[in-house]
Formats: structure tokens, C-alpha cells, sequence
């Protein structure tokens, strides 16, 4: 029988993500039925699916306990989650990145700050630019950058909302050479492109006016990305490694196991491995 493939998204992207309608066809091609849904439909009946995909879930960080109770609902059914729902959970708290530093892996310097304890921790790096994010947290949403100190930082902290924050020191690297994103489609280098901000900007987020070109890592810098994800533990089906290299040395600022943009209009060949490799992850788990 053909196994049905659910292709989770948000509503705001209630036919996928256009750039990743490629990946439909291949899916099909691979011998799967692809159907995408809204994760938060109530009428989805999940069990009827052999896997569920995340793909768009781009909102997911703003209903989060929602997200979670979903991933729990989906558990239930029996039906596997690719990514693994556990390595998802996992993924969705940027306390993560603490822990693959304690695993070796090297990070943008990063401190976990709550409450009153956030002007603490900016006070500690007082004089230096930061940068302030949630743990939970995607899009640049409710993210600032600013000296410590600054009375334009103060007023931009006392903006947001009350959340558990990460701040880390800027990285100027990423005005001037750009951010890696390094794709791997299970556990195999595929492409890699450069993401660079809008004139004025530090966000090299598409939709803030970034934009990205194609290119290939240095050997060194694909070694660390490829040692950061193996640090995860479970072997992801797809993975998005971003960094900044700094001093000749790739510094991890973000592990995107949930539903990053793969960058798949770049790599066509890339589309096919991921149906392939959703293909054989299906069809293991049915033999299992």
C-alpha cells in the first residue's frame, strides 16, 4: 500500500511554503501520498497518516505550549514525527546550545537570563554590542540589538515581553561576511549558502530584507558544522547548521531541526534526497 505522508504546516502557508512545492512531486516520485495540513486543524485525524513531516510550522514558536501538546497528540497515535518528536522538543529551547557546548562543540559565547536577571546579564557585557533573543523563538521575533549600557538597549528590553531570553555578544562577522547555512539530509552534506542583511540591518532573515547566495564551505567550516550536528545525538533526517565564522573558526549560532528553510530551490538534487530519505525512513519504521 502507498504510504500517506502528512506535510505539516502552519495556516498562515495553508498550501506549504511555495519553494518547497518541489518537494510534493518528489515525494510522490519516491512512491509516497504527500497531503499537506495545517497543524493546528482539530479536524485532522493524524492517525490516519504514516508519518507526519514538519515543514511549514512557522508558528509554532508562538503557540508553543500548543506545539508541544500537538507533538504529544501525534506521539499517541503511533505516527513517527520527522524530525523525531524528541529531538524536536529538544530543539524548540535554545538551552540546547548550552548543552552542545558542554559537548565540545564551539558557540557563539551565549547566557540564559530570565526576569530581572536579563539586565544583569547585559550589564555584564556592559560596553559590548548584544544581541537579545528568546529561547523560544524564531523569525527574529522579539529579538534586539544594542550596546549594553545604552539607554536605546534599556528601552528596547523594557519593550519585551516577559520571557526567558538568550543574550549573546554580536557578531559583527555576519555585516561583513554573512551567516553559513550549511544543509544536511540524513547526516549528508548537500548545499550551503551565505545569508547577508539588508543595508541597516543585522537580520538576514528573507522577509526582513536579507538575502542569501549559494556557496561552498571551506573544509574546516563544514567539519565543525558537521561535528555540531553529530553532537545532537539522534541522527536528524534533515538539519540546517548556522554559524558565523569568526577568527578563522565556525562558531554555531543556531541547530534548526524543527522546520527550517532548506534553501531547496538551490539544490534540486537535495529535494530528491530528502523524498528519498523520508521514503526509507517510512518504510523502516513500517517494517520495524
Amino acid at each position: 500500500m502507498t504510504k500517506r505522508i502528512a506535510l505539516a504546516t502552519s495556516v498562515d502557508f495553508p498550501e506549504l511554503y511555495e519553494p518547497d512545492l518541489p518537494l510534493v512531486d518528489e515525494l510522490r516520485a519516491a512512491g509516497l501520498e504527500p497531503v499537506v495540513e495545517i497543524w493546528t486543524d482539530p479536524a485532522v485525524d493524524w492517525s490516519g497518516y504514516d508519518a507526519v513531516v514538519l515543514r511549514s510550522v512557522w508558528d509554532y514558536h508562538r503557540r508553543y505550549d500548543e506545539f508541544t501538546a500537538w507533538l504529544d497528540l501525534v506521539d499517541k497515535a503511533g505516527v513517527p514525527v520527522l524530525n523525531d518528536s524528541d529531538l524536536v522538543r529538544w530543539n524548540a529551547d535554545k538551552h540546547y546550545l548550552l548543552e552542545l557546548r558542554e559537548r565540545g562543540v564551539a558557540i557563539v559565547p551565549s547566557q540564559i537570563a530570565a526576569g530581572a536577571c536579563l539586565r544583569e546579564v547585559v550589564a555584564g557585557l556592559n560596553g559590548q554590542e548584544v544581541v537579545v533573543k528568546p529561547i523560544v523563538g524564531a523569525s527574529a521575533l522579539h529579538t534586539v540589538r544594542g550596546v549594553a549600557g545604552s539607554p536605546e538597549l534599556d528601552q528596547a528590553m523594557t519593550d519585551l515581553p516577559d520571557l526567558v531570553y538568550l543574550v549573546q555578544p554580536f557578531q559583527s562577522e555576519i555585516l561583513t561576511d554573512g551567516e553559513w547555512s550549511l544543509m544536511f539530509i540524513d547526516g549528508e552534506f548537500t548545499h550551503a549558502v551565505v545569508k547577508r542583511p539588508a543595508a541597516g540591518d543585522y537580520r538576514v532573515q528573507e522577509h526582513l530584507g536579507g538575502h542569501s547566495i549559494s556557496a561552498d564551505p571551506a573544509p574546516a567550516v563544514l567539519e565543525s558544522a558537521r561535528s555540531a550536528l553529530q553532537a545532537a545525538g539522534k541522527a536528524p533526517l534533515y538539519a540546517r547548521v548556522d554559524g558565523v565564522v569568526v577568527n578563522n573558526r565556525f562558531l554555531l549560532m543556531e541547530l534548526e531541526l524543527i522546520e527550517p528553510y532548506l534553501f531547496l530551490p538551490q539544490s534540486p538534487e537535495a529535494t530528491r534526497k530528502l523524498a528519498a530519505a523520508v521514503a526509507a525512513r517510512v518504510r523502516e519504521t513500517a517494517a520495524a
